[in-house]
């Protein structure tokens, strides 16, 4: 089952937020600040926060998130999605969940209107490309940034 998550699922929450930052290199000397995890956290729960957080959940286990943002564009009147963070826990992978939570996205997306959903992965994560290849497009847009 996937659903918003709910404030008493912090541990939970943070288990898997953990994992996901540990896939990308984001722990020991290089983790996030405590900080950024707390705000993220409560973004969730504000109102007017664009950020949201979706969970899959199984006999109580939380097994994987997909934290999206909605936010406006300039090639389009309606707004846009961006599926920011997408991960399962490793006893999960290959079940499903991920389909089921980006599934869960477009019809959050359909809901609140939005013309596109889109999202970026790592070069490397070829499993979840082969997901990903079945369920949208490849855009052929490379990502450029620069920290500041």
């Amino acid at each position: 089952m996937v659903r918003s998550v709910m404030p008493g699922e912090f541990d939970a929450w943070v288990e898997l937020w953990d994992g996901y930052n540990a896939f990308y290199g984001r722990h020991g000397p290089t983790a996030l600040p405590s900080e950024i995890t707390r705000t993220t956290w409560q973004r969730f729960f504000d109102a007017y926060e664009p950020l949201h957080c979706l969970i899959a959940e199984r006999d109580g286990q939380l097994l994987g998130l997909a934290h999206y943002i909605f936010h406006r564009s300039t090639i389009q009147i309606a707004p846009t999605c961006y599926l920011q963070d997408l991960f399962t826990g490793v006893s999960a992978r290959g079940r499903g969940v991920g389909r089921a939570l980006i599934e869960a996205v477009y019809d959050r997306a359909r809901s609140a209107n939005c013309g596109r959903v889109y999202w970026h992965t790592h070069e490397t994560n070829l499993q979840a490309m082969r997901l990903y290849e079945t369920v949208a497009e490849r855009s052929g847009f490379i990502v450029y940034r620069k920290a500041l």
